[in-house]
């Protein structure tokens, strides 16, 4: 799949659109010294296991490198995938 993550400021979210028309969401808030606070993973249940939520992830993790951004854990698919790549280590926060 070739589409692009995008941050989705209005909807405090990271977003890959999917090829049937479904999108799947990283969202976060901003917390009050401007990191952001990734709370909750979602794809939907036909997209699962396919890897979609790593290539959201991967996505996020570069638009918060380009914004100097910096992430907060608290969702626990999130917490995993930091975990499984060490080299992703600068984006996050606490």
């Amino acid at each position: 799949m070739d589409a692009e993550v995008i941050d989705n400021i209005d909807k405090r979210c990271f977003e890959l659109d999917l090829p049937d028309g479904s999108t799947a969401a990283a969202f976060y808030r901003v917390d009050d010294e401007g990191r952001l606070v990734l709370i909750h993973t979602e794809v939907p249940a036909e997209f699962w296991g396919m890897g979609i939520a790593s290539q959201l992830a991967d996505g996020a993790v570069h638009l918060m490198r380009q914004s100097g951004r910096k992430a907060v854990l608290r969702c626990q698919f999130m917490v995993n995938f930091f975990g499984r790549h060490p080299e992703y280590a600068d984006v996050v926060a606490g």
